[in-house]
C-alpha cells in the first residue's frame, strides 16, 4: 500500500505526486523523490522497479523479505535491510524495512511493524540545508531513527534483568527465575541479530570507499556506527550478566538443597538417639542391668529427652535447625 509519494527540490518539499509522475521528477535537476510503502505488494513493487530502475536482485530480496540486516551496493544505488523491533506482550516483534536509495530517490517498504517514519520525514523536511544533500541524508535519518528505537527497548531489558536479580536473593522460586532469565536471553538474541550485522554494514558507509549515495554524509554515518557500538557493548554486557545470574541462581538452588539436607540430618540425629536407647532396652536378654529397677522407665525416657534437648541446642547453635 502506498503511504505517500513526495517530490523535493533543493531541500524543499514540492508536494505529493502520483506514482506515474515519478520518472518526470527524477529528470529535473536538484530533485529527488521519496516514496513510502506499507507491506509488500508485487504489483506496486514492479511499478516502482520500472520507475526507479531498481536492481532485480534487490527487488527479489525486498519481495520475499526475512533478510538479515545488510547494506548492498549496486553501483549508484544502495539496498538496505533494517530490523524494526517493537514490544509485544512481554516479547519482541520483529518487523523489517527495506530501503532503496539512489542518486535522486528513496524508496522504503515497511512490513510487520506498526510504527512508521512520519517523524523522520517531518525531521528531514525541517532541515532543508541537510535535505538538500539528497537521498544520502534521508537514508541516514532512517537508519538513525531505527537505531534510536533500540535504546529504550534495551533499557527495558536491563531493568527487567535487575528485577530478576533482586528476586534471586529474595527467596522466590528458582524455576521462575531461570525461566525469566532464559526469556531475557532470547530477547537479547533478537537484539544481536538486529545490531551486529548492521554495525558491520554501516562501517562501510563512511570509509575511504564509501558509496556515492553517501557522499558528504560520512560524519553522520560514523555517528550511527558509534550508537551501534554502544548498543553492541551493552548487549554483550547484559549477556555476561545473564550468564552470571543463571550461575548464581543455580548456586542458590544448591545452597537451598544443602540446607534441606542439613535439616533432615539434624532431625535424623534427634530421632536416632531415643531409637538407640529404646532399642538397647528392647533386646530380649534375661540378664540386663536395671531390668528390675523400679524407676528404669522414667530414667530411660528422661535420658532420651535430655540428650535430645542437648542435641537440639547444639544443632541450633550450629544453624542446622
Amino acid at each position: 500500500m502506498l503511504i505517500n509519494c513526495v517530490a523535493y527540490q533543493d531541500g524543499k518539499r514540492l508536494g505529493e505526486i502520483q506514482p506515474d509522475e515519478i520518472h518526470d521528477y527524477l529528470a529535473k535537476p536538484g530533485c529527488f523523490v521519496w516514496v513510502a510503502l506499507l507491506e509488500r505488494d508485487p504489483g506496486v513493487l514492479e511499478q516502482m522497479q520500472a520507475q526507479f530502475d531498481l536492481h532485480p536482485l534487490a527487488v527479489e530480496d525486498a519481495q520475499y523479505g526475512h533478510q538479515r540486516p545488510k547494506i548492498e551496493d549496486y553501483g549508484d544505488s544502495l539496498f538496505v535491510v533494517l530490523h524494526l523491533l517493537e514490544p509485544d506482550n512481554g516479547s519482541l516483534r520483529v518487523g523489517e524495512v527495506n530501503v532503496f536509495a539512489g542518486p535522486n530517490y528513496v524508496l522504503t517498504i515497511r512490513s510487520h511493524a506498526e510504527k512508521g517514519f512520519q517523524g523522520v520525514r517531518a525531521r528531514t523536511e525541517s532541515e532543508p540545508e541537510l535535505l538538500k544533500l539528497g537521498s544520502g541524508y534521508v537514508l541516514y535519518a532512517l537508519v538513525d531513527a531505527v537505531v534510536d528505537r533500540y535504546f529504550p527497548l534495551l533499557d527495558a531489558v536491563e531493568t527487567e534483568l535487575e528485577a530478576i536479580e533482586d528476586r534471586i536473593f529474595a527467596g522466590t522460586s528458582p524455576r521462575e527465575n531461570v525461566e525469566a532469565l532464559y526469556a531475557l536471553k532470547r530477547k537479547l538474541g533478537v537484539f544481536r541479530h538486529a545490531v551486529a550485522p548492521l554495525l558491520e554494514a554501516i562501517n562501510n558507509l563512511y570509509g575511504a570507499r564509501a558509496p556515492r549515495v553517501c557522499s558528504g554524509m560520512k560524519e553522520y554515518f560514523r555517528d550511527v556506527s558509534d550508537h551501534l557500538q554502544r548498543l553492541h557493548q551493552t548487549i554483550e554486557s547484559i549477556r555476561d550478566t545473564i550468564a552470571t545470574a543463571i550461575a548464581v541462581n543455580l548456586s542458590m538452588i544448591t545452597l537451598q538443597e544443602n540446607e534441606t539436607v542439613k535439616r533432615l540430618a539434624a532431625y535424623g540425629a534427634l530421632i536416632a538417639v531415643p531409637t538407640m536407647i529404646a532399642g538397647v532396652y528392647g533386646m530380649n536378654f534375661d540378664y540386663m542391668p536395671e531390668l528390675r529397677f523400679r524407676f528404669g522407665y522414667v530414667v530411660a525416657v528422661a535420658l532420651m529427652v535430655l540428650i535430645d534437648v542437648y542435641l537440639f541446642h547444639r544443632l541450633r547453635k550450629a544453624k542446622w535447625l
